[in-house]
Formats: C-alpha cells, structure tokens, sequence
C-alpha cells in the first residue's frame, strides 16, 4: 500500500480491552500517528471518550463506536489494528469486513501468526481478499510474533547449517496483571485447571503457529507437531497486591511444543508463565554451525512489547506487499521516531 508521507498514518481501532487500550496510549506517543476512529462491541464502552478509557491525562475527543461504520462516519482510516480475539475463526469475519474497506490490518489474533498449516481454509480465503483489496493482513505480537519465531528465525542468518533449533520462555507473572495471571490458572485447584484445559479457556495460543513459521522459513517439512500443557503447582503459600495462592493450588501453566521431521526434533518450545517463578528470561539456542546461545536476562514484558511490536508493525505495513503476511516475511519492523 503506497502512503502518502507528509500527513500521519490514520489509525481505526478495534478492540478496547487492555491490550487495545496500551495500544491507544503508544499510538497518541508517537507524532506519526493519529486515531481516527475506536470500535469495541462492549455497550458497556460504547460511547466512552477514547482517552479516559485508556487512561490518558488529556481526552482524544473521539467516543468509541459500537461498529466500524459509526467510528467511520466523519473520515477515513489508512490502516486497522485489530486487538479482539486469539482465535482466527472469530477474527475473520472481522477481518473481512475490513479488507472490504481497502484497510490493510495489523492484528493480536495469535492464530494469525501463522495459519497456512492450522487453518489453511481460512488462511487462502483472508490471502484471496487482501490481495484482492490491494493491502496486507498481519498477525503479529511478542509471542507468536517475535520471541519464540521471528528473533530465532533472525538468529539463523549467521548460520552455515541448522540442525535444531529451541526456545525458553520464562516469566514470573507476579508483575503481570490480574487478568493475566487469571488467564494462565494461578490459584485453580489441579482439577479446576483440567478442566478448564479440556474446556479450551487456559491455553497460551500460538505455539504452533510459532514451530509452523520456523519450520516454513527455514524449508524444513515437518511431519508433526505435538503440544504439551500441565499447572505449575506451588509448593509454599505465594501472597501478591491481588492473589494468593495456596501450596497444591497452580500458580501457573507450562507448555511445551514440538516439532519433528523424520523422528527426529527439530524444534522444541518451552513456555512458562507462573507467579513466584525464580526468575524471568528468554532463552534461544540453536544447534548448528556456528552455535548461537542467546541468553535475554529478566525477559521481555509482555504486554509493553506486545503494544510496541503493534505499533511498530502499523508503520511498516505500508511497504508489505498484499496479501496475508506473517512476521517472517514482512519488511523489518522496527522503532521508528517517524
């Protein structure tokens, strides 16, 4: 999509939860940016001033619309980020609507990321719309997105030969919020946590996607990938401003996923998110020729990263070419004062 330079990019958002609402607050940061029209579907936040919602010091004067053709009325947008759901299926329609409109869109949908193997039906139908729009579709975030694909997809450009390749995360979610450490199961009973495992609702989403853009950068023909989920369960009372979690009780999830050609493990992903973890980091090591051992000491926050890689990437979706683009095939993105 060609852009016009000399005025700033007119941002339309949907989707005002707390990740929308960090997004708002980074995009009124920056002077390249400026927001023209707000949706979220909660009657609750429908017609709430965009700035208080986002807490803000100063009101934007814009209230949120119940549906985009509200947030439409007095303008138009250059680009849509779309913060509402993880899962692709309830995207999009979303999604559609949009391309509809010629907006290229920047999405947190995690099974974005990388549908082509996980939801190959709907990946060809929103590639089909976007290229017939003339603009791009990206699912993007710290992870899937960036730590766990992108950055060790990065890594392997130093690399004469890759054998395999694996990636740590690690966080302590006491400095997360609430809704976080709600989303992970910290303080569920083990059968309070089966349970809402076999029900779908506590899952970190996009470990897949992860192995699946790794493996499809880099050629490898994976046969199968297999993911792994259980509760971290605390040994000792763990007391935060919000919580407390007793000893048997989870303070957490862990996830492993990987991926194997041949029997052989090509890549594995570990994820673990719990309050009171000892210690915060991310960790590549890819096996190869040279060896890279990457080390991230206190890890990469979340939601800060998540917001910024948001809005970094509405900058540089003006130069992807059209279609349903993933990180791995994007023009860099990266901070920029413009």
């Amino acid at each position: 999509m060609k852009e016009s330079m000399d005025h700033k990019m007119r941002v339309l958002q949907i989707g005002l939860g707390p990740i929308g609402a960090l997004v708002t607050r980074y995009l009124v940061e920056r002077d390249a940016f400026e927001i023209v029209g707000a949706v979220d579907s909660d009657p609750d936040k429908v017609g709430l001033e965009l700035g208080d919602l986002a807490e803000l010091r100063e009101p934007l004067g814009l209230r949120i619309a119940g549906d985009v053709a509200s947030a439409l009325r007095n303008g138009q947008a250059d680009v849509a980020v779309l913060t509402t759901t993880s899962s692709i299926e309830r995207a999009a329609p979303q999604i559609e609507a949009l391309l509809a409109r010629g907006l290229p869109i920047v999405s947190t949908c995690e099974e974005l990321a990388y549908p082509w193997r996980t939801h190959p039906d709907l990946a060809r139908r929103i590639d089909e719309a976007a290229r017939e729009a003339g603009v791009a579709v990206l699912g993007t975030g710290v992870n899937p997105g960036f730590l766990m694909d992108l950055l060790p997809l990065v890594l392997t450009g130093v690399c004469q030969r890759v054998l395999s390749i694996t990636v740590e995360r690690i966080q302590d979610a006491s400095i997360r919020r609430l809704p976080f450490q709600r989303k992970i199961g910290a303080g569920l009973s083990p059968a309070e946590f089966e349970g809402r495992v076999q029900a779908g609702t506590l899952r970190h989403v996009g470990l897949t996607e992860s192995m699946h853009m790794i493996a499809g950068a880099i050629g490898w023909e994976l046969d199968r990938t297999e993911e792994t989920i259980a509760p971290v369960i605390a040994q000792n009372r763990i007391e935060t401003a919000d919580l407390v979690i007793e000893p048997g009780q989870a303070q957490g999830v862990q996830q492993f996923g990987y991926g194997y050609r041949k029997r052989q493990r090509l890549i594995s992903l570990i994820f673990r998110a719990a309050v009171g973890e000892p210690e915060s980091y991310e960790h590549i090591v890819i096996r190869g020729t040279p060896e890279v051992d990457l080390h991230i000491a206190n890890g990469i926050n979340g939601d800060v990263a998540t917001g910024a890689i948001v809005v970094n990437a509405v900058r540089a979706i003006r130069t992807a070419r059209p279609g349903l683009r993933t990180m791995a095939d994007m023009p860099p993105v990266t901070y920029s004062v413009r």
